[in-house]
């Protein structure tokens, strides 16, 4: 019930594809169409159309990490990221995670951007644990319709422990229950191999 309250309540307007019916009707406050109004049926889209303008689109897939891109009006040049979805035991989404490279960013050689539900208590901020290793504690930085966000930055420390590493543990404090805490699964399975392949975009972009 915990979790169940968290995920429908959190970052609808991105997640509502991976949700339940239920909730993705909870999240955005539509109800059931009426029988045979054909104003909310889909219709369907060719799968070798291309995305439209300020689309998002899943350019490759690394284990479980994917390269998630916006389609601008040059294709070359869509800004990417690595993405993954976090969801809890029963499967329903719960976060988001987007991890780039930082140039010149100092000790921040990469940075990442979490989002969580809307009731979410900030004051205990967001924790990271790779493995069985030490919990990194990051706060947040703002909350819209979407959810709450934590911009964090890794540093090649960082990084290394994600390279090597299978599952990074993320935690979060629910508003309604300060007394427990939430802990997902990010898996770090692909996660070299598709942080490359961003690198490897963002740097081609760079030298045209």
């Amino acid at each position: 019930m915990l979790i169940k309250s968290l995920s429908s309540l959190s970052i609808a307007a991105v997640l509502a594809v991976a949700a339940p019916t239920a909730w993705a009707q909870e999240a955005t406050g539509t109800e059931e169409p009426a029988a045979g109004a054909e104003s909310d049926l889909d219709l369907g889209q060719d799968v070798n159309a291309e995305p439209e303008l300020g689309s998002s689109y899943i350019a490759e897939t690394f284990g479980d990490w994917s390269v998630q891109c916006v389609r601008t009006e040059t294709p070359e040049n869509d800004p990417c990221q690595l993405y993954q979805l976090l969801e809890d035991e029963n499967g329903n989404a719960v976060s988001e995670v987007r991890v780039f490279p930082v140039a010149n960013g100092g000790q921040a050689v990469a940075g990442a951007n979490v989002i969580v539900p809307l009731e979410t208590l900030l004051t205990q901020q967001l924790t990271i644990a790779v493995d069985d290793g030490q919990a990194k504690r990051y706060a947040f930085s703002f909350c819209n319709q979407v959810g709450c966000v934590a911009r964090i930055g890794f540093t090649e420390a960082d990084l290394a422990s994600f390279r090597r590493g299978a599952v990074a543990r993320t935690s979060i404090v629910p508003a309604a229950a300060p007394d427990q805490r939430v802990t997902l699964t990010m898996s770090l399975s692909g996660f070299t191999a598709g942080y490359e392949r961003v690198q490897e975009i963002m740097a081609a972009q760079a030298a045209e």
